[in-house]
């Protein structure tokens, strides 16, 4: 699939001799990432919101000082090698380029539309960031900004005693820090509008008339800014419904939580998902369980081996992903504990699913079996209505899950 029908050919452009005051008010457009500059003699580069953001130049600077010199692309590009590009150059707006003039521009948010329908193939336990870095609501604003700057990251999960209790964005505090001290704050929710995206909810009130003190803007709790409505989602989430969350709540991340605890153990935004798309073959494991601890009886390689007995009934069928879920409900029977399994199974010939709940994890994994095995014979799959594009596209998608 190449970008052909992705890119668009509207986009920001300014002269490099433009003052970056002027170029910062067009970033009140919420889903403008980045804007092209260019000079008498064509392109020059890109200057991108968070670059703008956590820049120290005078707003007389000309926006040229500022172009960054992303990779530049042909709208015949191949959407893994845009992927890859994106990912390498730290750029998620990337210019489409033919002799030197600029026809559109190929963002990651048209990568990420383009080919969700085929990201049921990989869940969050592939791709989120489980080194969290987050705050407490009583880490100053400061020691946040410092935290966000040095991990390159745009987003900070507030946590307390274990317990996620909101999250703080780069561009909040960029804006809060930096805006004219002059400004009276009445705790008003809307004085963060246009930088960044929020997660819906309402931030804390309160802040008080802060005329120009700077210091003291810095040394304010994260609990008087973060938002408290935080989206999270589990590791064995699929990525489309994750993109789809992303893409509704108009948000870039997702704090991970724990399958059995709800507890904060990452976060996953629109670049880890990017990444995905530059995986191989040898990156990941195609069968992932979640509760292998409830089957004592049963190892990792007996499980992925039950599956491809599963798919081996079929005929010529290649498993591209299967998760297997394991939730144990409270509810006994002669001190055997009720169990659900899920199975979700994308291969090459299709996506089937079924669910098995019993008394004991054995029991409920080898009823789901049976009734994938069931869907497998009978080749009811339900990628087949699933999938929005031609055949021939999904191929070419499945094949990266498989390396080609």
């Amino acid at each position: 699939m190449d970008i052909c029908k992705i890119f668009s050919t509207e986009f920001t452009e300014f002269d490099a001799g433009t003052p970056l005051s002027k170029v910062a008010g067009t970033f009140e457009n919420r889903e403008l990432d980045a804007v092209v500059v260019t000079d008498g003699e064509g392109y020059r580069g890109v200057v991108n919101r968070r670059q703008l953001a956590s820049s120290s130049n005078q707003p007389s600077a000309k926006v040229g000082s500022q172009a960054q010199h992303v990779p530049i692309v042909d709208r015949t590009e191949d959407v893994r090698e845009v992927a890859r590009l994106m990912i390498g150059s730290d750029a998620k707006t990337l210019p489409v380029v033919d002799d030197d003039r600029v026809l559109g521009v190929v963002t990651g948010d048209a990568v990420l539309e383009a080919v969700r329908p085929f990201l049921d193939a990989v869940t969050v336990e592939d791709a989120y960031t489980t080194e969290l870095v987050s705050a407490t609501p009583e880490t100053t604003i400061g020691k946040a900004l410092n935290s966000l700057r040095e991990g390159r990251i745009t987003h900070l999960p507030v946590v307390d005693d274990g317990s996620l209790v909101g999250i703080l964005s780069l561009y909040d505090v960029i804006e809060f820090t930096t805006r004219n001290g002059s400004r009276s704050q009445g705790g008003s929710s809307d004085i963060f509008g246009g930088h960044g995206d929020r997660q819906s909810g309402k931030s804390h009130d309160g802040f008080g008339a802060r005329e120009g003190d700077s210091d003291r803007m810095l040394d304010l709790p994260v609990r008087n800014l973060m938002s408290d409505a935080v989206a999270t989602v589990r590791r064995s989430a699929p990525l489309d419904e994750v993109v789809e969350t992303m893409f509704d709540q108009g948000i870039s991340s997702l704090v991970v939580t724990a399958d059995e605890t709800d507890k904060p153990i990452g976060i996953i935004t629109k670049t880890d998902v990017i990444k995905a798309l530059t995986w191989e073959q040898d990156d990941r494991r195609d069968v992932q369980v979640f509760g292998l601890d409830l089957l004592d009886e049963m190892d990792y390689d007996e499980v992925s081996a039950l599956i491809e007995s599963v798919v081996s009934k079929y005929g010529e069928m290649t498993v591209i992903k299967a998760s297997i879920e394991l939730q144990e409900h409270k509810e006994q029977f002669r001190g055997v504990p009720l169990v659900l399994a899920r199975i979700r199974l994308v291969t090459d010939r299709g996506y089937f699913t079924a669910d098995g709940e019993g008394f004991g994890a054995a029991h409920a994994l080898r009823l789901a079996t049976n009734a994938v095995e069931r869907q497998v014979l009978k080749g009811k799959t339900y990628g087949k209505s699933k999938k929005r594009s031609e055949k021939n596209e999904q191929e070419q998608l499945y094949g990266w899950w498989l390396g080609g």
